[in-house]
């Protein structure tokens, strides 16, 4: 049996865990917020290693922020002073970043339990229903995130279907560490970005609305580049954000399967090909994560001990009409997927 209790939440909801196999990769996904809790793939000398930081207890989940490994809508991202207008109406939203809106509010996507609707010993499908004017988005939405392992992959792939006009951006908030989910940090692994070009945000991290090119700029991995290299410049996009927290968007039209990363670890050998359907991916250096905070098997983590690479919509799109539009209507469903890819060392 590839389902097992993970606890219950604080009003009695039973948490599962389901673990996927296929060949040498596994992964284990909570129903809670749809997390993957672990990612297990082998290093150079076939040795399992689990990529992914997570915690052993559902307790944990609960308590922490981070939002490790979760699924997070209904809209992730910020969206600024949690204000939107849609079809003439105006909808505000939970405050819960500053002054801004993040990662679709007080209690997100990430933080509810979803249903198992199908399940084998590769994928996984979990169901999640949002009513309408849920954390103040109208709409009722049905969501449906599948998992699938493959010899040398997970897919994710995000369905959504709204009976009026609304909003939605779906990612996975995973912190990948590729020298192992208890190496250290993560500042000599490399990154490649797909991405010719980003999008510059103020203080608060929203985006100015522009585009704004990578080259000659410490924002650029258009080759494969230390993600320590120059994360401590003297660039205004970095030291407000403390390192880097930012959408990139990526080369290629929305709706296809491209490219959207490359990162790789010298110490283990693995290397992880990431491509989305999506427009963007928000690339974000862990630098907000606590230090001395207890993960998984007894390890600790600290700022900058993973990173993300969360495909998306870009941020506060709703209020940037040059951006990308995350609005979606009930005669086009949403359908998007991203693939993170291992091949052998």
């Amino acid at each position: 049996m590839n389902i097992t209790p993970f606890g219950l939440t604080p009003d009695g909801q039973k948490v599962d865990q389901i673990l996927l196999t296929k060949g040498d990769l596994s992964c284990q996904i909570l129903t809670f917020g749809a997390t993957i809790r672990s990612l297990t793939v082998p290093d150079r000398y076939g040795s399992p290693t689990d990529v992914l930081l997570g915690y052993d207890t559902l307790e944990e989940y609960l308590r922490h922020d981070g939002y490790l490994g979760a699924t997070v809508g209904r809209y992730a991202n910020r969206i600024a002073g949690g204000t939107f207008g849609l079809n003439g109406e105006t909808y505000r939203l939970a405050i819960n970043n500053g002054p801004n809106h993040l990662h679709g509010g007080l209690c997100g996507f990430s933080h509810q339990v979803w249903d198992i609707e199908t399940c084998d010993t590769g994928s996984v499908t979990l169901r999640l229903h949002s009513p309408h004017m849920q954390e103040g988005y109208p709409g009722s939405l049905t969501c449906h995130v599948t998992f699938t392992l493959e010899d040398d992959s997970l897919t994710i792939r995000y369905q959504a279907t709204t009976d009026r006009d609304t909003l939605c951006n779906l990612t996975n908030h995973s912190y990948f560490n590729l020298s192992g989910h208890g190496s250290g940090p993560v500042l000599e692994q490399e990154l490649r970005l797909f991405a010719h070009y980003y999008t510059p945000t103020d203080a608060t991290a929203i985006p100015l609305g522009t585009l704004g090119p990578v080259a000659g700029t410490p924002m650029d991995f258009l080759s494969p580049t230390p993600i320590g290299k120059n994360i401590q410049a003297p660039f205004p996009q970095l030291t407000d954000a403390l390192g880097y927290d930012h959408n990139y968007a990526i080369d290629g039209p929305t709706g296809t399967l491209r490219p959207a990363a490359v990162a790789h670890s010298a110490a283990t050998g693995i290397t992880m090909e990431v491509s989305t359907t999506l427009p963007g991916v928000q690339f974000y250096s862990a630098n907000y994560l606590p230090p001395h905070r207890m993960g998984k098997a007894g390890k600790t983590y600290g700022p900058r001990h993973g990173f993300c690479l969360e495909t998306q919509f870009f941020p506060d799109s709703p209020n940037r009409p040059n951006f990308p539009s995350a609005i979606l209507r009930p005669e086009a469903p949403y359908d998007h997927t991203t693939v993170f890819r291992f091949p052998r060392p």
